[in-house]
Formats: C-alpha cells, structure tokens, sequence
C-alpha cells in the first residue's frame, strides 16, 4: 500500500505536524534540550527516549501502555540509524550531503522516502506502520538536534579561546 504524508514544521519551532490529504493525523514534539520526544499518528502516542547522548541510543516506548516496544540506535557520526521493533530491523541512511532527504529500507522490501526542507517534507511509504514512519521522523529530528548542540559546543568553545 503506497502512503503518501506531508509535514509541517515553523523554523523555530519543535513541533512537527503531520498530514494526509491535508487533514491533521499526528505530530511530533522535540525539544532542543530534553530526553524525551512525544509523537502521535493516527491516535497512536509514542515517546522516544534518549537513553545515552554520546552513545545514540534511543528507546521507543508506547504511551498508552507504558512500555518499551522498539529502540533505535545510532552509528558513530549518525548518519545512519537502525530502528528496531516487532522482531525486525529496519536501516536508515541519508542520501544527500544536507541531511534534506533519507529513507529507511530493510532486506524485505520495506521502503520509506522523507524529504524536507526548512519548513516542511514529505514522506512516502510502501508500508503503512504509523510506528516506522513516525520513527523515522524522529531520526532526522534527534539528528538536526544533534547538530544543533554540536555547534553551540563549537561555537561557545571558540568564542572562549579567542576572546
């Protein structure tokens, strides 16, 4: 089944919010500075904890019954993540230098396209599985996160040195 979503997100802002055929069907919420990024998609809530920041791993936790139903973890640079949940493992990959468009792909055929730019993306998907697809959301999201702190670390680590 092909599925096709968009998303919106303000430059500023930390909430995503999810479409299908231009009706509202989920968001997902990360904050700049916190462990846990709240997601929903078609009425299903997840939370996506970090479990290490160094170590990139992250778990995946159903909200309405309390417990841990998938993680994702990440390689060294992050640029690649895999995601786990209901005993298969799905990879994730950017494909382009910016960060601005990935898929997730695994062995059996599953495959998932996101693009984005600053204020909006696409998803489109053989698969229809609110869980994988707002996981892979989340990827991208931690990893501008990451980004974002990685350069503040720089920047302020630079301004000590030269002034």
């Amino acid at each position: 089944m092909q599925k096709k979503l968009k998303w919106k997100k303000t430059f500023f802002s930390n909430l995503y919010t999810i479409y299908d055929n231009g009706k509202q069907i989920g968001e997902l919420t990360d904050s700049l500075f916190s462990q846990t990024s709240n997601g929903k998609l078609n009425g299903k809530k997840y939370a996506f904890q970090i479990k290490s920041f160094f170590k990139q791993n992250v778990e995946i936790i159903d909200s309405v019954e309390n417990k841990v139903v998938g993680k994702i973890s990440y390689d060294n640079f992050m640029s690649k993540a895999k995601i786990s949940f209901d005993n298969k493992t799905i990879n994730s990959k950017y494909d382009d230098l910016w960060g601005a468009k990935w898929n997730l792909f695994n062995s059996e055929g599953v495959t998932v396209k996101y693009s984005s730019s600053s204020t909006g993306g696409e998803i489109d998907s053989n698969i229809d599985d609110d869980l994988l697809l707002l996981s892979g959301l989340f990827v991208s999201s931690h990893y501008w996160k990451y980004i974002i702190i990685l350069l503040v670390i720089v920047f302020f680590s630079l301004a000590v040195i030269f002034l």
